[in-house]
């Protein structure tokens, strides 16, 4: 999990126990306070840049005040399955402890319990063990001020202390889930025992239908009003200054981000317009048409689309031509536009006749109407750089020769003589 926090600033770093906590392991096992107090120092002034939190291990970049940035990580052992089995239970027995998790708390009697049962979730005094690119042998002002701004996101969001010892989120609480039901399933049945007076085995009670529970519950309640639109997709936080990170490009992750945070707002913008509950769902993209989607959506000019750009392309295993005029057709019309482009295949009779008589009809008989080869659903002026392709939507799109190659020229239309005139004319 990769996270930016902003820089402290005057606050305190900790204010939950649990992050106290973890400073305390910190504070009590550095061997020079004034490392901690250049630590401090650093992290409110920004110099950690953005931390990555794995099994085991919080990597971060951080930079001295001359602009060095230095690679600095902090270990914590990781939980072995007998450990975090007995984790389990201690939570699974309490329902409290899963909803305070679930409200991003850690309750101390979930810390006091899981030490009972033989589990240390939180550091203690040498288990946050330093590595450093300045090669410090002990905690050195880069991974002090790394400990400093992971006690500011553990006060967040305590699955991140979990996640350091080896557990996810969504794992845990999946974990979580099939114990309590089997708990529930255990003790819903009555133990029988066999006949040879074995370990018994649970009878399931008879269930209710659905449909009883809800009439009992008498009329439903209104639903409540939809959220209000949002006038603009949200902005990513700036990973720029966060200095070189090991496998990750800074300026491709913000590109991301920012494209997530469009295709969530136009979702959102979908979702609540007049009938969107009984619009059919559109299909998934193949990687190419959401690569094209990308770059089409992007900044032309900015030298971070190029570079993406680049990347997306050679992992399609396209080229550049392809990647231009991929997006020049999206730009004309999405997914349907680009199956145009790199599609071909025969209309059906029908379709051809509807055409035919649609493009007599387009010029007056003083005039010499242009002379079609028909070649699939592609319609070629005779003697032109001038194309029409017939699309899967009914709609004629227009096609100019550049290059020697067929390039899109234009949005789609249903009048064929219509997207011919522009093309002839243009």
């Amino acid at each position: 999990m990769h996270i930016a926090p902003p820089p402290a600033g005057g606050r305190s770093f900790a204010t939950t126990w649990w992050g106290r906590a973890w400073l305390r392991a910190l504070e009590d096992t550095a061997l020079d306070a004034g490392q901690l107090r250049r630590g401090r120092r650093y992290a409110r002034e920004g110099a950690v840049g953005a931390m990555t939190v794995r099994p085991g291990r919080v990597t971060g970049v951080v930079r001295d005040p001359d602009g060095t940035s230095y690679r600095s990580d902090v270990l914590l052992q990781e939980l072995d399955e007998a450990a975090w089995d007995r984790l389990l239970e201690v939570v699974a027995d309490r329902a409290g402890h899963i909803a305070a998790l679930l409200d991003r708390d850690m309750p101390a009697e979930l810390a006091e319990d899981a030490a009972a049962a033989g589990v240390d979730l939180l550091p203690g005094i040498g288990d946050l063990e330093p590595e450093c690119g300045c090669d410090a042998w002990d905690h050195c002002p880069h991974t002090a001020a790394l400990c400093y701004q992971v006690a500011r996101v553990l006060d967040q969001d305590p699955f991140l202390l979990l996640l350091i010892r080896g557990r996810d989120e969504r794992t845990l609480l999946d974990e979580l889930q099939a114990r309590s039901a089997a708990r529930t399933a255990g003790r819903a049945g009555d133990a029988v025992p066999d006949a040879a007076g074995a370990s018994p085995e649970r009878r399931p009670v008879p269930g209710v239908p659905v449909a009883e529970v809800f009439a009992a519950a008498g009329p439903a309640a209104p639903l409540p009003e939809p959220p209000p639109p949002v006038p603009a997709p949200g902005r990513p936080p700036a990973l720029d200054g966060a200095g070189p990170a090991p496998g990750l490009d800074p300026a491709a992750l913000e590109f991301l981000a920012a494209d997530a945070a469009a295709r969530a707002h136009l979702m959102l913008r979908e979702a609540l317009a007049p009938g969107h509950a009984t619009a059919p769902v559109p299909p998934e993209p193949t990687r190419w048409q959401d690569a094209v989607r990308m770059i089409a959506r992007a900044d032309p000019d900015s030298p971070v689309t190029a570079a993406v750009a680049g990347r997306l392309t050679a992992g399609c295993g396209r080229g550049r031509t392809d990647l231009a005029r991929a997006v020049r057709a999206w730009e004309h019309g999405g997914a349907v536009a680009l199956t145009v482009l790199e599609e071909e295949w025969t209309p059906d009779a029908e379709a051809l006749a509807r055409a035919r008589a649609g493009l007599a009809a387009a010029w007056r008989e003083e005039e010499r109407p242009p002379r079609l080869r028909a070649t699939g659903n592609r319609w070629t002026a005779v003697g032109t750089d001038a194309q029409l392709r017939y699309g899967p939507d009914g709609r004629w799109w227009p096609y100019r020769k550049e290059r020697g190659s067929w390039w899109p020229a234009g949005p789609a239309d249903r009048d064929p003589a219509v997207a011919l005139a522009a093309l002839l004319t243009g």
